[in-house]
């Protein structure tokens, strides 16, 4: 067995002990991502089969039911379909969650307040915790804690609640928590995407990245240019706008932003399945046409339409990987661009900005890929947020240029390879060499990405998952509260990945690489 391996092994065999031990008074605080500040004490309460929220006290008046609703899923997640039907006489019973929410509003904004107060009481009667926050959205991170302190009796057959008394203070580090998906590559159901979005609420992630087409797919149905989706895959394989607004909406309920992306100019080439006039010719389909008006009244379409469904204060642009050559090779592109005195990469630059210029049109800030920074980031619009996937270096630059940044270098947060270890996902740090607190400020966080060429419906979770809770600690956690050492936090993370499987997300093993198997029976929290 490798080096690296056997510690692993050694580090979850002391899991087990560890995963016993949290069961007890004086066992391992197992939440994750670890809170900015926790203090417990050593009673046992049992939460009641019918847990009531009360909202005694709050601004909030949940119009829209979607803190009831959140509510009820944390009921149903610390229950875990198992039956509740022991008796609860002589026992200190938990009658209830006190929600207490300051803010009227609930329009999910970028760099809303997510920060929240969760106590528990040890004595009282009758005894509610109680859930203090500016936001609707705070609160729901406050319901993703409780629930993880919360377990099943399997002696009483009801729900457990060590070490009371609680209070825990808490709010993340990063306002932008990110995980990637890609339906270019392989569709993915809608059901599916609803998944992941579940998921994300269980590591406090908050942004999901839709990169929704690609050279190889078209799969959205757009009603500005309804032949563009003539490039997906199949007949089937698609989504309606209808779908999308979904979508967009499932996640805002449970604080989750949608991040569309339509990459212009490369990784364009199933746009002109259905209007041909966009690739340079028949024979080289990709970068977009430059020099034809109709490419830029497309992405403008496109625009328009994505700005009355995704109402996240970003669009993702792409602009990464551009191959120039078809527009050199195709005789009128290559006229016009003589005709307009430009080169390949003086195209590449007018293409790139003139798509800036309709998404801001639209009411949108912009995300590109970080070629365009290193190409001609003095030229990039100053609402621009540059997207770090190469490598080390560029987050450090950006932001001594004065511009915002996402870090996703792909040696350590590409989920796609399989290679990268959830060790390399927790240690993996965005203000790496970055100083200057102003400069810090200009990190708005980051975001792992499930590039899709090698996953679909069938093993897309197991892949994202546990590594990408690795990365969400990472984001949300305090520095201060961060392990220098993952030995400190393996443990903690293999009780987090059972706890996912326990509510249904095909979370793999830590013991291995991305998507990895059990290797033979044995404790989940061994694996």
């Amino acid at each position: 067995m490798a080096p690296a391996l056997m510690r692993l092994a050694l580090a979850l065999a002391v899991a087990v002990v560890g995963c016993c031990a949290a069961r007890q008074p004086g066992g391992r605080v197992d939440l994750w991502p670890m809170p900015a500040s926790v203090s417990r004490g050593a009673r046992t309460l049992y939460v009641a089969r019918d847990l009531k929220l009360s909202t005694a006290g709050s601004g909030y008046k949940d119009g829209k039911a979607i803190l009831a609703d959140a509510f009820r899923r944390m009921v149903a997640v610390i229950q875990l379909d198992h039956a509740i039907n022991g008796s609860y006489h002589g026992l200190p019973v938990l009658a209830g969650v006190n929600v207490a929410v300051r803010s009227p509003d609930d329009e999910l904004k970028f760099g809303v307040d997510e920060s929240y107060k969760l106590t528990v009481p040890a004595t009282g009667s009758p005894l509610y915790a109680r859930i203090e926050a500016q936001t609707v959205f705070g609160a729901f991170h406050a319901l993703e804690t409780f629930s993880q302190l919360c377990y099943f009796d399997f002696v009483l057959s009801v729900t457990g609640l060590h070490w009371a008394p609680w209070t825990i203070v808490d709010k993340p580090r990063f306002p932008y928590r990110g995980l990637l998906i890609d339906t270019a590559r392989h569709y993915l159901p809608v059901p599916v995407i609803k998944s992941v979005i579940d998921s994300m609420v269980y590591s406090k992630l908050n942004v999901l990245h839709w990169h929704i087409v690609d050279e190889q797919s078209f799969p959205l149905e757009i009603p500005s240019y309804p032949k563009l989706s003539n490039g997906a895959y199949s007949y089937s394989e698609k989504y309606t706008i209808n779908d999308a607004i979904d979508i967009v909406q499932y996640a805002e309920k449970r604080g989750v932003n949608v991040l569309a992306e339509i990459d212009v100019p490369g990784h364009a080439g199933s746009w002109g399945v259905g209007y041909p006039s966009l690739w340079p010719s028949a024979t080289c389909q990709q970068p977009l046409d430059v020099s034809n008006d109709f490419t830029f009244k497309v992405i403008d379409g496109i625009l328009s339409d994505f700005s009355k469904v995704f109402k996240f204060k970003f669009v993702h642009l792409g602009g990464d990987e551009v191959d120039t050559s078809c527009w050199t090779t195709t005789p009128r592109i290559k006229s016009w661009l003589v005709q307009h005195g430009m080169n390949e990469s003086d195209a590449y630059r007018y293409f790139v900005l003139k798509a800036q210029k309709i998404a801001i049109s639209h009411g949108y800030e912009i995300i590109n890929w970080e070629e365009t920074f290193n190409n001609f980031g003095d030229k990039l619009d100053r609402k621009t947020v540059v997207h770090n996937w190469l490598g080390g270096g560029v987050a450090e630059k950006v932001v001594s240029a004065g511009l915002r940044c996402i870090v996703s270098n792909q040696d350590k947060w590409y989920l796609d390879h399989l290679d990268a270890t959830w060790e390399g996902f927790y240690m993996n740090e965005p203000l790496t060499n970055i100083y200057n607190p102003e400069q810090q400020k200009l990190i708005l966080g980051g975001e792992v990405c499930m590039w899709g060429e090698h996953i679909d419906a069938s093993d897309i979770q197991q892949t994202i998952w546990p590594r990408a809770a690795a990365a969400a600690e990472r984001l949300w956690t305090p520095v201060e509260k961060l392990a220098k050492d993952t030995t400190a936090v393996t443990a903690r993370l293999a009780h987090f990945r059972c706890l996912l499987n326990e509510r249904g997300v095909a979370a793999a093993p830590l013991a291995g690489y991305g998507r990895t198997a059990p290797s033979e029976p044995g404790s989940c929290v061994r694996q």
